[in-house]
């Protein structure tokens, strides 16, 4: 594949006149295309936005809910027995786990509109490098850019909001004569402003900047950049993985074995190691809270016979006690709140990009398969259908859900415990998700195909016939390079004795 005639600065210019005198004849020249492709160079996937935007409404009618059904009085759900070792009655730990899955839907839907506009904005930049980002964590530039970091930041803090009021939504109330289940209404009115306000912030920021594509497919976001000039492919590097970039580009060997996702992208080893410091730092809170509790003679010590998922009569807690109830102990409640759940909140959006990265390599990784790669992918249908993007939005609403049993608010006279047992079943399950979330990114895929994960421009470079359905494989016998790359229909594996350095490389290209 040949190295685009057009200037470098061209890549600058705005995506509207791109639209509009953009010459798409001098693409023809430096990679194929099927017929199809022709007309329809990459998936808008407008499918995609309207489920988003539908989930983004959902989000938008939660709020209505909350400030007009609930406002911000206690609603009395039902009657139960009560124990002061087991505060939440399995109705509760019910109501508190589907109001945290809620939670994460409206999240999820407004998360993926909102990197979809980060994906534009940092093209338009020229900072887009792979398709999976730390979407609040990386910013376009400009201080009101709503995809820049002071709204990013913004929306960060909201959502630790979000799921900090899910968390102490559902308590306890007290009446005269018995203990009744309760919804706390400041919660839920604070829960729904937190879902408005992310709404609005991702509203502002898909309509700042004209959408590439709606596609979660690292291969139409790379065909979309490479159709806008925003992208170009590098010549003599058909056998290249993400790990050569910063090696000399030209003919090489199949290698067996691909580097793992650690090594392919640098953000990955700071999210693996802040998921390990959270562990960490959980097994610590739950050992202080242990060691105070257990300062009471009435304590019992944690056997495997006292051991439960859900607290006890034989759990210890700590108990906090301030008479009355009013908007300074609320706001006070969530400050503490947000700063212990933050690093969790924070910890699980990180590891999307783990759980992005994979699903983008699993993708590519296709092209060698009998079906062959699929280019348009549907951004719902893959949250539930690729295992690792599903068990991390399984995880989400679960351990913040198990977050919330370590608490217990009682709404009259705000009495507050916290449950020793729960927060050690938090640590453990958080050891569990980050040893499975350890192995994936530690995991080295095996075969000739150089691994790209998602890296926009190895993409570019890896991909010369553009199809709705591509094979990767061997394409040519040359003497002395031979030419791996992409076709419409299955191609033979690579040789792996054979030096590649794509179509059209001369003898006297040096090989090292």
């Amino acid at each position: 594949m040949a190295t685009s005639s057009k200037p470098a600065d061209e890549s600058s210019r705005p995506y509207d006149a791109l639209l509009n005198d953009q010459d798409f004849d001098w693409m023809v020249s430096d990679a194929k295309f099927s017929a199809d492709t022709r007309t329809n160079f990459y998936d808008r996937s407008l499918t995609s936005r309207r489920y988003a935007l539908v989930g983004m409404a959902c989000s938008g009618i939660v709020t209505l809910a909350n400030h007009g059904v609930f406002g911000v009085t206690g609603t009395h759900l039902t009657v139960h027995a009560y124990n002061f070792n087991n505060p939440l009655p399995l109705k509760g730990e019910i109501l508190a786990l589907a109001l945290n899955f809620i939670v994460t839907l409206c999240t999820e839907s407004i998360g993926l509109v909102h990197g979809i506009s980060l994906h534009s904005a940092l093209a338009s930049e020229s900072r887009l490098r792979f398709n999976a980002n730390l979407r609040l964590l990386t910013a376009a530039r400009g201080w009101y850019n709503p995809n820049g970091t002071l709204f990013n930041g913004i929306s960060a803090v909201l959502l630790i909001i979000s799921y900090s009021s899910a968390s102490v939504v559902v308590c306890l109330d007290i009446l005269p004569s018995h203990w009744v289940l309760a919804i706390a209404g400041f919660p839920l009115l604070v829960l729904g402003i937190a879902l408005l306000l992310q709404v609005i912030i991702t509203l502002s920021a898909m309509r700042a900047i004209k959408t590439l594509t709606w596609s979660s497919s690292p291969f139409d976001l790379t065909a979309a950049l490479v159709y806008h000039t925003q992208l170009t492919p590098a010549t003599l590097r058909c056998m290249h993985c993400v790990s050569d970039l910063d090696t000399y580009g030209g003919p090489a060997k199949p290698s067996e074995i691909q580097p793992s996702a650690w090594h392919a992208h640098p953000s990955i080893r700071k999210v693996m190691i802040f998921l390990w410091v959270i562990v960490a730092a959980c097994a610590g809170w739950a050992a202080l809270i242990t060691y105070i509790s257990h300062k009471n003679s009435f304590a019992i010590p944690m056997t495997t016979k006292t051991w439960s998922f859900s607290p006890n009569e034989s759990s210890s807690f700590i108990r906090y006690y301030v008479p009355g109830v009013n908007l300074w102990i609320w706001i006070l409640l969530f400050v503490n709140m947000a700063v212990i759940q933050g690093p969790l909140t924070l910890g699980l959006h990180c590891s999307e990009l783990i759980a992005n990265v994979i699903r983008d390599e699993r993708q590519w990784r296709c092209a060698t398969e009998k079906k062959g790669l699929r280019t348009a992918t549907n951004s719902v249908k893959t949250t539930f259908t690729h295992p690792i993007c599903l068990v991390l939005f399984v995880a989400k609403p679960f351990l913040h859900w198990m977050f919330g049993l370590s608490f217990q608010i009682y709404n009259d006279i705000f009495d507050m415990t916290i449950q020793r047992l729960s927060i050690w079943n938090l640590c453990i399950a958080l050891f569990i998700f980050a040893c499975f979330f350890t192995f994936v990114a530690l995991r080295r895929p095996r075969g000739p195909q150089p691994a790209a994960y998602g890296h926009l421009q190895t993409l570019a470079n890896l991909v010369d016939e553009w199809s709705p359905v591509m094979w990767w494989g061997h394409k040519e016998d040359g003497i002395p390079y031979c030419h791996a790359g992409t076709s419409d229909h299955p191609l033979p594996d690579v040789k792996m004795d054979c030096v590649y350095a794509g179509s059209g490389a001369g003898p006297l290209v040096p090989f090292s």
